[in-house]
């Protein structure tokens, strides 16, 4: 956890990252999984799994569809994943998640998104969640003295 007064550091990897030691939060760190179905083995990297930041289970099924055909990031652009997930986050309980996540980042946690996907050559879906979070988060106002 960041220091006290301070805010919280958003961090994204994937599970193998993790599994290999690529990374390594530190033991206070909230290690959060965002996948449908957790598998893998990733429940012993993640300190808990929310769902609910994951894509549909309708959207998941197309793409994977989609992937097979065409490949991964094709398959992206011809689902509409991108427009769709981002949709996906305006619901109540992806909000109050991502309303907990803000909280905790303020209050000084540091924070890490986990899934599948190696962001070095495929698109994943936390990229736009971190980019929501990010655009959510309260940004200090300076005052004068």
């Amino acid at each position: 956890m960041s220091g006290q007064n301070s805010v919280g550091t958003l961090h994204d990897t994937y599970h193998a990252a993790l599994q290999h030691g690529h990374v390594d939060p530190n033991d206070d760190d909230l290690v959060l999984g965002v996948v449908r179905e957790p598998m893998y083995g990733i429940e012993k990297y993640i300190d808990e799994n929310w769902p609910a930041l994951a894509p549909t289970a309708d959207l998941l099924a197309e793409f994977k569809t989609a992937a097979d055909r065409m490949g991964h990031n094709p398959a992206v652009a011809a689902v509409s994943f991108r427009a769709r997930y981002r949709d996906s986050l305006t619901g109540t309980a992806q909000q109050t998640k991502i309303n907990d996540i803000l909280a905790a980042l303020e209050d000084g946690q540091d924070i890490w998104l986990v899934c599948y996907e190696n962001t070095d050559e495929k698109f994943c879906h936390r990229e736009i969640l971190r980019e929501k979070i990010e655009a959510e988060r309260t940004v200090p106002q300076e005052t004068d003295s």
